[in-house]
């Protein structure tokens, strides 16, 4: 093959990050690894479509789903020419996830995508980015449906919030096992023989940690914890509990709490959208661990997405319910604008996809063991507020037709997917007590509910 004419791939432009200015051109023999997406092969005879798989309620294993629902072994071929043709190498392919990873220098991936890639500076780092279109070439029209990574940008941010006042929140403050009995809870059942999968974006955990925390609420042994490495991210604690440290305790504390018998399962990944993207489709297809749910407390405004991010990680969130994988996914923290800065509504994602239990966020007061009272968490500016509203991405799924999801806020009020499903105790002025570094405070936000459901 030539591959000498390109054409636009749809959904992939790019802008600068917001206030970040262009500082340079990125370094030609960088090293990169960029996820390839490719299109779900064709159904064969009268299977049912995948959304239809979905919405029948019917799940397949994940080796049949692979075999149904995943890449043409053609397509992955087709890129494997192309790649070696702009002397890039192939990494790991994923029949089921469809996805191919390629590595190779900055210099190749500019020539082999036709784009400029330029260094970005903001406020708190630096990235590699572009704007503009990915382009590809004409013969791979039909094949590719995403490129991730040739921008590295961080794509997610965590959803945990620290209380103002900490003695406020202190003497307000519950473990979660009290979270958990108060909202009834079953208790004749631990989780095992299950695995949660959590995936985080950076930090990680130390285990003397889980160990204090777990012995100061009398669970022992403990919860089975392991670190999965995903496009060589690895557990790495950075030391600073105002940093995704506290992400990452607050999840695994939360849900290993609430099911101490199930083993959980870290996937650490970089914060890019080829990372968090590799990384829910290895945790939604891991044929070792075998996730039966998947808990994801990190998320952005639907409009710092590229429209490609949004459509392949919808899919891949949508290959997981056909599998059987629940995803829990925290709705964000800044009310309904989601922290964007245009004065629009926004709902975050990836909990406005339809595949998502998107999980907001109460203010509860326990008394006793039960629930003395509980409404909507909404302390903006100082102590957050749960995030929610109506997706401008997704249109209404079936199972909210009647939900009475009430048009979007923003000019024109369009109808859309409905943020969020569930909710719990989220509040940081009524939050969990957690460990992380060595230290115990407490710290809320709707990064505590997705592990909760997901517990």
């Amino acid at each position: 093959m030539a591959f000498d004419k390109y054409v636009k791939l749809p959904g992939s432009e790019r802008k600068p990050m917001r206030s970040a200015k262009k500082s340079g051109v990125a370094n030609p023999k960088e090293s990169m690894q960029v996820t390839i997406v490719l299109r779900q092969r064709p159904s064969a005879g009268k299977q049912p479509s995948l959304a239809e798989l979905v919405a029948s309620g019917e799940r397949v294993s994940r080796e049949e789903y692979a075999a149904r629902y995943g890449a043409d072994p053609k397509d992955v071929n087709a890129v494997k020419t192309f790649a070696r043709a702009n002397q890039l190498k192939v990494g790991q392919v994923s029949l089921a996830s469809r996805t191919v990873a390629l590595t190779g220098s900055c210099r190749a991936f500019a020539k082999a995508f036709q784009v400029q890639l330029d260094k970005y500076q903001y406020k708190g780092g630096d990235y590699r980015g572009r704007t503009g279109p990915v382009n590809i070439p004409t013969e791979l029209r039909d094949v590719i449906v995403g490129v991730h990574g040739l921008d590295n940008r961080p794509q997610a941010k965590t959803h945990f919030r620290m209380a103002v006042n900490a003695s406020a929140a202190a003497a307000t403050s519950y473990t979660a096992l009290q979270v958990a009995r108060a909202y009834n809870f079953p208790t004749g059942v631990n989780g095992k023989g299950q695995t949660i999968a959590v995936i985080e974006l950076g930090g990680g955990y130390k285990s003397a940690d889980l160990k204090a925390y777990f012995k100061s609420l009398k669970i022992s042994p403990a919860p089975s914890v392991s670190a999965v490495s995903v496009d060589k991210a690895k557990n790495k604690p950075t030391g600073d509990t105002n940093g995704p440290d506290t992400e990452v305790m607050l999840d695994i504390e939360v849900a290993g709490a609430v099911a101490p018998g199930a083993k959980i399962a870290v996937y650490f990944a970089p914060n890019t959208d080829a990372g968090f993207l590799d990384a829910i489709n290895q945790a939604a297809m891991d044929k070792t661990r075998k996730p039966s749910v998947i808990s994801i407390s990190w998320g952005g405004p639907e409009s710092s997405w590229t429209a490609q991010s949004l459509q392949n990680f919808n899919n891949a969130l949508q290959a997981a319910a056909a599998v059987g994988v629940t995803v829990c996914a925290a709705s964000g923290d800044n009310g309904s604008t989601d922290g964007s800065s245009d004065g629009s509504d926004q709902v975050d994602f990836p909990s406005s996809s339809p595949f998502s239990l998107a999980c907001g966020g109460t203010r509860l007061d326990i008394s006793g063991s039960a629930i003395g009272s509980e409404v909507v968490w909404n302390e903006l500016p100082n102590n957050g507020a749960t995030g929610g509203g109506v997706s401008a991405t997704f249109p209404l799924p079936s199972y909210q037709a009647n939900a009475n999801v009430p048009p979007s806020a923003n000019p024109g009020g369009s109808s859309g997917r409905g943020v969020p499903d569930v909710a719990g105790d989220a509040d940081p002025q009524t939050g969990y007590q957690v460990q992380a570094d060595g230290s115990q405070f407490v710290v809320g936000g709707t990064s505590a509910v997705a592990p909760l459901w997901a517990g």
